[in-house]
């Protein structure tokens, strides 16, 4: 099986990086324009699973953030970049009941601009995954207020981890999974997410291959899911013009340590992937592309590595302007925002010995 070579980059050591002032990029990796973190000092000790969209008025991330990861007092954090600097967190949802007297820990926030001009923060509320359910939010004004929640439907959470796809006919197609009977991949797609839901059945049996949270590609009409999976790959599925058929999962070349991975089109047409190049391991980020629709890959930069640390939960847009956009998760205490010229990204070759 064909490997994939990836460059020895200089290792990047954490520091405090003013918000308003990026980090100079590696000269070893010049595809690599600015490294942040979106908030220096965050008010609670862990930041996790961040989701960047671009609107008119600039970037949004968000993430969920607490104590720790399935504490009661988690909530989704909401920042906007304006071009300048990121503005101060705001907390913009928790997972207090309606009576006010239980809260559950909030999950895996999702923003996603709609070709009409709305911006939806999707995001799931529950002690876990395996019992978690999804929310959708609606903002008319990019992200500064907000002015219609609801709960989805029963049996639905969404996009579960990655930006959803927005189809010709205005469907909002969903790469989804679920925890309650063993890992499984699925679809969830809706026109209205205020109204009907529909969803696919499971695309993998949980004993085979374990798998969760898909992200989406789009070639013309077919469609290619890449998903995290507990077998030590990056496991793939593709559709062929019909999103309701797909194949059954396959494991790609890619090493995968049961960590999130995130993917995106750009516009010269290859695909860029941001993920852990290792089986066993969060300590690395790396950066790939393909020129091929995702047949084969190709090394592009590392974005982290140092031993015993963890990097995971990548997030990956193309701004308007061409640049390319990461928001990550440091070593669960920040979220790091790094921008890419995808120009520059180009395979680059490296010592073997890189399969870890």
């Amino acid at each position: 099986m064909k490997r994939i070579l990836f460059l020895s980059a200089v290792s990047w050591l954490a520091g405090l990086a003013p918000t308003r002032a990026a980090e100079p990029a590696a000269p070893a990796d010049p595809c690599i324009l600015q490294r942040q973190f979106i908030v220096d000092q965050p008010p609670f000790p862990s930041s996790h699973a961040s989701t960047i969209v671009e609107t008119p008025e600039g970037l949004v991330a968000a993430w969920f953030g607490g104590s720790q990861e399935r504490a009661l007092d988690v909530s989704i954090w909401l920042s906007r970049h304006d071009g300048t600097g990121w503005s101060a967190p705001e907390e913009v949802a928790n997972g207090e009941t309606k009576d006010g007297f239980r809260r559950y820990p909030c999950w895996n926030p999702v923003l996603f601009r709609r070709s009409n001009g709305d911006l939806l923060l999707f995001y799931k509320v529950g002690p876990s995954p395996e019992s978690w359910w999804g929310m959708v939010r609606l903002s008319p004004d990019n992200g500064k207020t907000w002015t219609r929640v609801r709960r989805l439907p029963a049996g639905h959470v969404g996009p579960v981890r990655n930006k959803p796809l927005e189809l010709a006919d205005g469907t909002i197609l969903c790469g989804s999974s679920s925890e309650d009977r063993g890992w499984r991949v699925h679809l969830e797609w809706t026109k209205d997410p205020f109204g009907l839901w529909s969803r696919s059945p499971a695309l993998n049996s949980a004993l085979s291959v374990a798998a969760i949270q898909p992200t989406l590609l789009r070639y013309d009409g077919d469609f290619q899911m890449l998903c995290r999976t507990k077998q030590g790959r990056i496991y793939e599925s593709r559709s062929y013009g019909n999103f309701l058929k797909w194949t059954p999962l396959t494991r790609t070349v890619l090493p995968n340590p049961n960590s999130a991975v995130d993917a995106m089109r750009l516009r010269d047409g290859r695909v860029l992937l941001v993920y852990n190049h290792s089986a066993t391991s969060r300590e690395v980020l790396n950066v790939a592309v393909s020129p091929d629709e995702g047949v084969s890959w190709e090394a592009v930069c590392e974005l982290e590595r140092e031993p015993g640390s963890e990097f995971s939960y990548p997030a990956v847009i193309q701004a308007s302007d061409g640049r390319v956009h990461i928001t990550y998760t440091w070593k669960r205490q920040r979220i790091r925002h790094v921008v890419l010229d995808p120009a520059l990204a180009r395979p680059r070759p490296m010592p073997d010995g890189q399969w870890r």
